[in-house]
């Protein structure tokens, strides 16, 4: 994949949720979309002097499982610009991609895979791929006593419906989707919402959180 493309894919990606990734373990009840983790990581390796990032993809660690069953796999393509050697400026990326996702994030992450599609004598100019609007900027309306109570949480943005209705019912239990302000930590806003919305409706057999956009 040349980087032209690679941008262009990064543009289409923007609107599809993706797979939802576990924040935390598993059992901790708490997830993030793929497209939020994509944003995150595409602007730190996009940091990264030398580097013209491409293609990211998050999932599970062994291709046979699902993302519950363990570590995740990150997975990023990049143009290397001349100037750096490959294996200085592929550690940094590493580095910066396994920081951003595991600290910055909260997910449990197994191995970074890098790959060089392009070796660069210059950063090239950008194409020009057209707006593509970002999803959900506004909260929809809802007042389900679960969304007013995870609104109250800081670090949440809002309630969003990326993925169906902002809460979600059913005899299994209550899913709340949200939004958390940039430069807050997913895991722990999301473990917040949970504890809060669990301790707000008693009769909910469970509380899942899924944070589909960071702002």
């Amino acid at each position: 994949m040349t980087t032209a493309e690679g941008w262009t894919a990064a543009v289409r990606d923007r609107l599809a949720p993706g797979r939802l990734l576990p924040l935390g373990a598993a059992a901790e009840g708490a997830w993030i979309t793929e497209r939020a983790v994509r944003g995150v990581l595409g602007r730190v390796a996009a940091d990264v002097r030398g580097v013209v990032p491409g293609k990211l993809r998050i999932g599970p660690a062994d291709p046979a499982g699902e993302p519950e069953a363990g570590a995740l796999l990150v997975t990023a393509s990049f143009g290397a610009i001349a100037g750096r050697p490959l294996p200085e400026l592929a550690e940094e990326l590493r580095a910066v991609l396994l920081t951003a996702a595991e600290d910055g994030i909260g997910l449990v992450v197994g191995a970074v895979d890098l790959r060089v599609t392009d070796l660069l004598d210059a950063t090239p100019p950008e194409p020009d791929v057209g707006a593509a609007p970002s999803p959900g900027l506004t909260s929809p309306a809802t007042d389900d006593p679960a969304a007013l109570t995870a609104l109250g949480v800081p670090g949440v943005a809002g309630v969003t419906d990326a993925l169906g209705p902002p809460v979600r019912r059913g005899p299994d239990g209550v899913r709340v989707e949200l939004a958390v302000t940039a430069g807050a930590r997913p895991l722990d806003v999301a473990r917040a919402v949970r504890a809060a919305v669990t301790a707000a409706t008693p009769e909910a057999a469970a509380v899942t959180v899924v944070v589909s956009e960071l702002r």
